[in-house]
C-alpha cells in the first residue's frame, strides 16, 4: 500500500515527486501530438505529465523532446558477441529500455543452464531483458546441437520474472504437419505468447501455422509476405540486422494506419554495425528518411511493441507506465542524449552498479582435428549443387553448377566465385564433416571460420585453401571457439569467444576493434560480403529456405530434407 499511496500522493501534487524531467515536449504515440509540461516520476514510474510539479530532484531537458524507450521485439543477445551485461552496456545509451531476447543460440550449446544464465543476468541489468524460452533446440531433426531442449524441460524454466512466452517456433513444417513434439511445445504455451518464424510460408499452410496461436513474425522479406501476415492476423516484426536487412523492403507498409501492428527489431546485430550505424535508433532514422511518419516509427520502436507482447506497463509516457524515456534532439535524428530505465538514469554509475555474474559455457569446443583431405568433396559425378548467398538476407538460393571431378575430388574453383564450405560438429558428439559449395563469398584464397553457426553452432568453414581451412578450424578449438582468419598457413586474425564459443569476455568496444580487424583480414582474402562472419552462420540454419548445411549434409529447406 505505501508504494501506492506515494504514486497517487505524488501524482496530485500532494508530495514532491521522487524525480522531474522539466522543459522538453512529449511525443505522445497516440494523437501525434506534441505536449508541454513536466514528467513526474515516483520510483521506477511516471505518475505525471502535462503539469506542473515540485521534486526532490529535477533533471533540465530543455529543448529535447521525450519519446518512450524502445523496445527491440526480438534478438539473439549471443550474436552481439558480448555478454548481457556488455550488450546493456552497449545498446541501452542509445535508447533501447527493453529487449526480449531468445538465447536459443547458447542453449544449442549447454541447454537449459544457458537460459537460466540469461534469466539471472536479466535480473541484475539496467535495460529490462526478457528471455523467452527457446522452442527449437535444436532447430531440427538435420543438425548435431549440444543439446535438446523437450516440453518438459521448457516447464521448468517458466516462471520466471522476465519471461513472456515461448521463443520463434521455427520448427515450422513440424507445427503444420503436427508432430506431436512440436505440438507439446505449443500446448505448453497455449494462450500465451508465441513467436513466429514461417519465412516464405503462404495459403494454407501459413492459415495453420497461425491458428496454432502463433501471433508474430520477424522472417517476411518483401511486402507481399509481410501484407498477408499482416491481414492474417500476425504482428509484422520488422528486422534491420547486420545479415538480415528487411528495412527498406518493408518500409512502404509501415504507415500510420499499419503502425499498432508493427514492430521493430535487429535480430542479430554486432557491435561493430552498432558502432558504424546504431541499432533500433539507427532502424527510426532510416524509416523517417524513407518517407515514414515519425508517428508511426515511433509507435514501431515502443507502443506497437509493448502491446504485442502484452507489456501493458510501457510504451508511452503517461501516468502509471514504467519510466523508460529517450530524451531526442530531433524525432529525425533520433539521437538519444539522455536515457532512464525505469527511472534511474543510464550512465557509467548506473553500469557500475550493477552485480555481474560469472559466465557459463567455457571449454565449449570439443571439435575432431582435422586435417586437409577432410576438407575434399568426395564425388563421382559434375553435375553440383551450391549454396547461392544473397547479401543482405539470409535467405539463400538453391544453384546448379557443374563442377569437374578431379582425383575422386572437385575442387574451389575462386574463378567462378566457387568456395568450399565445410560443418564440422564441435560438440564432441559424433565429429561429424559435410563439405558443399557456395558462391556469393568471393574468396580468392584462404579461409574464414567460425563457431557461431546457427543455430547448432558447430564449426562453419569457408575457403579454397583446404590446409588454411584446417588451420582456422583447428585454432578455433585452441581459443575456445570464435572467429578466425587465415592464408598461407598463418593466421591473420581472430576474435575468440569463449563463452560457449558465442560470447567475449571482453567489453564490447575490444569487440566491435576486433571485428575492423576480421573484416580487414576478409577482404584481403578477397571477401566482397560486408558482414561474412554472420553471413557464413546463417548458412547453416536448416530453417530458412533454400539450400543450406549442416554437419550432417546439404539441406533443401523446402522439402526439409537432407540431399544424398
Amino acid at each position: 500500500m505505501g508504494d501506492l499511496t506515494r504514486r497517487i500522493a505524488q501524482a496530485r501534487g500532494d508530495e514532491p515527486a521522487d524525480l522531474v524531467l522539466r522543459g522538453g515536449m512529449i511525443f505522445d504515440l497516440v494523437t501525434g501530438e506534441m505536449l508541454q509540461g513536466d514528467v513526474a516520476i515516483c520510483d521506477d514510474t511516471i505518475v505525471g505529465i502535462c503539469a506542473d510539479y515540485d521534486a526532490t530532484r529535477v533533471i533540465d531537458v530543455t529543448g529535447l523532446i521525450l519519446v518512450p524507450g524502445f523496445i527491440d521485439t526480438h534478438l539473439h543477445i549471443e550474436s552481439s558477441l558480448v555478454t548481457p551485461f556488455e550488450f546493456d552496456r552497449c545498446v541501452a545509451p542509445r535508447g533501447v529500455t527493453t529487449a526480449i531476447c531468445d538465447p536459443h543460440e547458447i542453449a544449442n550449446v549447454i541447454g537449459a543452464e544457458g537460459i537460466r544464465y540469461f534469466q539471472a543476468a536479466s535480473e541484475r541489468c539496467v535495460m529490462d531483458i526478457r528471455v523467452q524460452l527457446s522452442s527449437c533446440v535444436p532447430s531440427t531433426h538435420m543438425e548435431t546441437a549440444g543439446a535438446e531442449l523437450l516440453a518438459a524441460d521448457l516447464a521448468a524454466l517458466r516462471g520466471h520474472p522476465s519471461g513472456i512466452g515461448l521463443a520463434e517456433f521455427m520448427n515450422y513444417p513440424g507445427v503444420i504437419h503436427r508432430d506431436p513434439a512440436a505440438l507439446e511445445k505449443i500446448a505448453l504455451c497455449e494462450g500465451g505468447h508465441i513467436d513466429g518464424h514461417c519465412p516464405l510460408l503462404t495459403g494454407r499452410d501459413l492459415n495453420a501455422y497461425i491458428a496454432a496461436g502463433i501471433r508474430t513474425e520477424h522472417e517476411a522479406t518483401s511486402a507481399p509476405e509481410a501484407l498477408e501476415k499482416l491481414r492474417k492476423g500476425m504482428r509484422v516484426l520488422i528486422r534491420e540486422g547486420s545479415v538480415s536487412k528487411d528495412l527498406h523492403a518493408l518500409q512502404p507498409l509501415l504507415t500510420e494506419r499499419t503502425s499498432p501492428y508493427m514492430c521493430l527489431c535487429t535480430d542479430d546485430r554486432n557491435p561493430l554495425d552498432i558502432a558504424e550505424h546504431g541499432h533500433l535508433d539507427y532502424m527510426i532514422r532510416t524509416l523517417i528518411a524513407l518517407g515514414t511518419s515519425p508517428l508511426a516509427a515511433y509507435r514501431a520502436a515502443s507502443l506497437s511493441a509493448a502491446e504485442a507482447f502484452g507489456l501493458k506497463d510501457r510504451g508511452m509516457i503517461a501516468p502509471g507506465k514504467r519510466a523508460d524515456i529517450v530524451a531526442v534532439e530531433t524525432l529525425e535524428a533520433c539521437n538519444a542524449r539522455k536515457v532512464l530505465c525505469a527511472g534511474r538514469v543510464v550512465d557509467d554509475a548506473a553500469f557500475a552498479a550493477r552485480e555481474v555474474i560469472a559466465p557459463v559455457g567455457r571449454n565449449s569446443v570439443r571439435a575432431p582435428r582435422v586435417t586437409a583431405p577432410d576438407f575434399r568433396a568426395r564425388a563421382n559425378r559434375s553435375a553440383t549443387d551450391v549454396i547461392g548467398i544473397r547479401p543482405g538476407q539470409i535467405l539463400t538460393d538453391h544453384l546448379h553448377e557443374d563442377i569437374p571431378v578431379s582425383a575422386g575430388d572437385k575442387h574451389p574453383d575462386p574463378a567462378r566465385d566457387l568456395a568450399r564450405i565445410a560443418v564440422i560438429e564441435r560438440h564432441g558428439r559424433n565429429g561429424n564433416i559435410a563439405t558443399g559449395f557456395v558462391r556469393g563469398f568471393g574468396l580468392q584464397a584462404g579461409a574464414i571460420a567460425s563457431t557461431v553457426c546457427h543455430d547448432h553452432h558447430n564449426i562453419a568453414c569457408v575457403g579454397i585453401g583446404y590446409d588454411d581451412m584446417a588451420l582456422a578450424a583447428n585454432r578455433l578449438s585452441e581459443i575456445e571457439g570464435g572467429f578466425v582468419v587465415a592464408r598461407d598457413g598463418r593466421i591473420l586474425a581472430e576474435l575468440p569467444l569463449p563463452v560457449a564459443g558465442l560470447m567475449s569476455l571482453e567489453p564490447f568496444e575490444v569487440v566491435r576493434d576486433a571485428l575492423t580487424g576480421l573484416r580487414r583480414a576478409a577482404r584481403s582474402l578477397g571477401v566482397t560480403l560486408e558482414e561474412p562472419f554472420l553471413q557464413l552462420a546463417f548458412l547453416a540454419l536448416p530453417v530458412i529456405p533454400s539450400l543450406k548445411i549442416t554437419d550432417r549434409g546439404m539441406v533443401d529447406v523446402l522439402a526439409f530434407e537432407i540431399l544424398p
